[in-house]
């Protein structure tokens, strides 16, 4: 079952350009995205920083204003629906953001933080704290840290906390904009371990946004590359690791650390050339056209599609398309 579905999506911004802003330009954060997510399954979005991941999140909760495009959730199109009804939606999708300490009010208590959206929706006041421990037992919170400030934990409890919000109105699916990024290392394995677990006990929905590759490898069911406003490459995430068509996502994957030694002389890794183009002025063809290593002539002409390979898998390169 299709929870949510967003056809051609776009967003432009429009913005002031030249010396003193007297010109006006459109940036083109996401120009034309079309992605689908199923119950219980994770969709990870990835690429590198400016490349509409993010602005695609936002979208979907309302927080950037569509140009073009529908995004439906559970069959239904979001613009279309009254304030009770996208009242109903947002309990049903919920987020989680990248920066635990911008993300949590640091006046507030943990226990008040965790119970903000069930007082916001009118849950039970004599049941709200019963809720707050079940959730803070939930994410692995001890129940003594519930009238402690952000401030006193660290940052892997202090995203847990974020966590234990997001679920507290049972959501379907979860927006997890890069939610491991501010964390070290060895707590990044702890919350994504903590992610999964969620995810089977809960029957949870998962749009995962980041930019490295290595953080989505053990947690996405399917892979969603994108570049530039575009997505370039898509498929089931064993098919997109192991047989790569795109060079973007070549290129990403190259740059994922190998945990042995004896196998780090054997990858070779792809460093592209030149930084990623202005949104502002995107290429007329093929968004990758300018550090695309197997760029021909026709590229830089008209945009490619997006073709189906087979099984899901599916590529904007007709270069590597007709080689293969």
């Amino acid at each position: 079952m299709t929870l949510l579905q967003i056809e051609d999506l776009k967003v432009h911004f429009p913005v002031r350009t030249g010396r003193f802003g007297g010109g006006k330009g459109l940036v083109k954060a996401i120009d034309g995205v079309s992605l689908n997510v199923a119950a219980k399954e994770t969709l990870a979005v990835v690429g590198e920083s400016g490349c509409g991941k993010s602005t695609t999140g936002n979208a979907v909760l309302g927080l950037a204003p569509i140009t073009d495009g529908r995004i439906r959730f559970e069959g239904r199109d979001l613009a279309g629906l009254s304030p009770a009804e996208r009242r109903h939606v947002w309990r049903e999708m919920q987020v989680v953001f990248q920066d635990p300490v911008s993300a949590l009010n640091p006046r507030r208590t943990i226990a008040q933080s965790i119970a903000e959206p069930l007082v916001i929706h009118g849950h039970p006041k004599t049941k709200i704290a019963a809720r707050v421990d079940e959730l803070m037992d939930l994410v692995g919170l001890n129940r003594d840290q519930r009238d402690r400030r952000p401030g006193a934990l660290s940052g892997g409890q202090r995203q847990r906390v974020v966590i234990a919000r997001a679920l507290a109105l049972n959501p379907r699916l979860v927006i997890c904009d890069e939610p491991v990024s501010a964390l070290d290392v060895s707590i990044q394995s702890q919350i994504l371990n903590l992610l999964m677990r969620l995810q089977r006990e809960l029957g949870l929905a998962y749009l995962f946004i980041a930019h490295d590759l290595s953080v989505v490898r053990h947690i996405a069911d399917r892979v969603a590359v994108m570049y530039l406003g575009l997505v370039v490459e898509e498929g089931p995430a064993a098919e997109v690791f192991a047989n790569p068509v795109h060079p973007y996502t070549e290129a990403l994957l190259s740059a994922i650390p190998l945990p042995d030694p004896r196998q780090r002389g054997r990858r070779k890794r792809i460093v592209l050339e030149g930084d990623l183009p202005s949104p502002l002025d995107p290429p007329k063809g093929c968004p990758f056209v300018t550090r695309c290593p197997i760029a021909e002539a026709d590229c830089a002409a008209a945009r490619p599609a997006l073709v189906e390979t087979g099984d899901g898998h599916r590529v904007r390169c007709p270069v590597r398309l007709r080689r293969t």
